[in-house]
């Protein structure tokens, strides 16, 4: 079992990421605050940080996880490199859609952070909410089987 690291949202489309401690998820919107929550297959973004830490660690440089620009850090848990599977955390439940794709913003932060996360998904999985609730740091992370 996993636990949520961090929590981060933006208001507006390249706005920098805000931390935050807990949050209200919902069907429709995704996390309250969230530009993306909106956004068909998209709702929410998953990041693992050991992966991140094997990008940091292939790019010899320490970067601050919301570099990234997702919406939330899991630790203690594999993300499968697939599609169609549930998460659970805390109260919502979450169903992943794809990968999250590094787009050019992320070579624009760091050179050569686009590349590096392509491998084993890397980036982070995209979500769709199924089931809404509140979540916050150091809750429960599990695979739904």
């Amino acid at each position: 079992m996993g636990k949520i690291k961090e929590i981060a949202i933006r208001g507006k489309i390249r706005a920098p990421m805000e931390l935050i401690k807990a949050a209200n998820v919902d069907i429709k919107t995704g996390i309250d605050g969230d530009i993306r929550g909106g956004t068909l297959k998209r709702q929410v973004t998953l990041l693992a940080a050991e992966a991140w830490r094997a990008v940091c660690q292939d790019l010899q440089v320490e970067l601050p996880w919301t570099v990234r620009r997702a919406n939330i850090l899991i630790e203690g848990i594999e993300l499968p490199q697939t599609s169609g599977y549930r998460i659970e955390i805390g109260e919502i439940l979450l169903e992943v859609t794809r990968q999250t794709d590094p787009c050019s913003r992320m070579d624009e932060q760091h050179m050569g952070l686009t590349r590096t996360l392509m491998p084993d998904w890397r980036g982070g999985v995209c979500c769709n909410v199924i089931q809404g609730g509140k979540i916050a740091i150091g809750d429960n992370v599990s695979l739904v089987t």
